[in-house]
């Protein structure tokens, strides 16, 4: 804490505009490390993916007891966390009918200040594939990776907010529902808000194993479909973590994750991820399991997006808006 005094002295003492920058990219570089480092810890994050995959979960698939055990680990996190409920929501669930089944996003919100009425979305699925009926032994789909890591890293991400206080924007925390049965959660919280208010959509799916790229990088899908990308690797400059674009194009994964239904009302949405999907052989096993994933990974990763969106948090940059219709 006392390199920030001294810089803090400087700034104050020198007034430079080059210093002024200078010393406010410092502290706001020296910020997210230092910060970052307490309150994203792999303890936490472990914490979260290993309950979240548990057996007593049952694969949380979409309308079962197992995804209602999730929703209330879900919601508890975010009272202690001390998220408020979002709209006129009485509970932090955003429930619906769909399939004949009774659905709901877990959405909590973190009220922003000189521009709370202008917000950010980020988000992960909840719902994975539930049980295997007709198989034997190990029978329950836990997903760990797909999508407890992401799920783990919306927590951690409103943990951090809450804590640095750094939102001029409000930030919508939400965990979709039925994901895996095509997009449902996310199309239903689309049809529900302005998306004009949205100014950007942070998803994270599948960030627990090392990306294709190497160690500390990820990869973003629709990198060239909004300016939302270049910001991030703008805000990583100086850090040893980079981005790159979505390397899986033929797997069409831009409209396949839930950034999907945000990205197709104009919403700059893009999805984070690790996942080396063409290598991935607990993609959709029941293999998928915690032990195989790295917590270090996936701690870093979210400490990467934290840093990577800050000017968007903080409302120094809006992404350009996403145009689908080809012209």
């Amino acid at each position: 804490m006392m390199l920030v005094l001294v810089f803090t002295r400087l700034l104050k003492v020198n007034q430079s505009n080059l210093m002024r920058k200078v010393v406010f990219s410092f502290l706001l570089l020296f910020t997210h490390l230092f910060l970052g480092a307490q309150i994203i810890t792999e303890d936490l994050i472990k914490k979260h993916i290993t309950i979240l995959s548990s057996d007593e979960m049952e694969g949380r698939k979409a309308g079962t007891r197992g995804i209602e055990k999730a929703a209330r680990y879900i919601e508890n996190e975010f009272k202690k966390i001390g998220l408020n409920k979002f709209d006129e929501l009485s509970t932090y669930r955003q429930e619906f009918n769909e399939k004949g089944l009774v659905l709901f996003n877990v959405i909590g919100i973190l009220e922003g200040k000189s521009k709370k009425d202008e917000f950010i979305v980020i988000s992960a699925h909840y719902d994975h594939l539930g049980i295997n009926k007709n198989g034997n032994g190990d029978v329950i789909y836990n997903g760990a990776n797909d999508n407890a890591s992401g799920v783990a890293a919306v927590l951690a991400l409103a943990k951090y907010f809450s804590k640095t206080k750094v939102n001029e924007r409000s930030i919508i925390f939400v965990a979709f529902t039925a994901e895996e049965m095509g997009l449902i959660g996310s199309n239903y919280f689309g049809g529900e808000i302005d998306p004009k208010k949205i100014v950007a959509g942070i998803n994270i799916e599948m960030i627990g194993k090392q990306s294709p790229f190497g160690p500390k990088t990820a990869w973003i899908t629709g990198y060239n479909k909004s300016t939302f990308g270049e910001i991030i690797q703008k805000n990583l400059e100086g850090s040893n973590y980079k981005v790159y674009p979505d390397p899986y194009l033929n797997f069409n994964l831009f409209f396949r994750s839930d950034n999907a239904s945000l990205a197709r009302l104009g919403v700059p949405a893009h999805t984070f991820s690790t996942s080396p999907m063409d290598k991935d052989l607990d993609y959709h096993k029941v293999t998928d399991e915690v032990n195989t994933l790295e917590i270090y990974t996936i701690a870093e990763t979210i400490k990467a997006i934290a840093k990577g969106t800050s000017s968007i948090i903080n409302g120094t940059d809006t992404p350009s808006r996403v145009n689908l219709i080809k012209k």
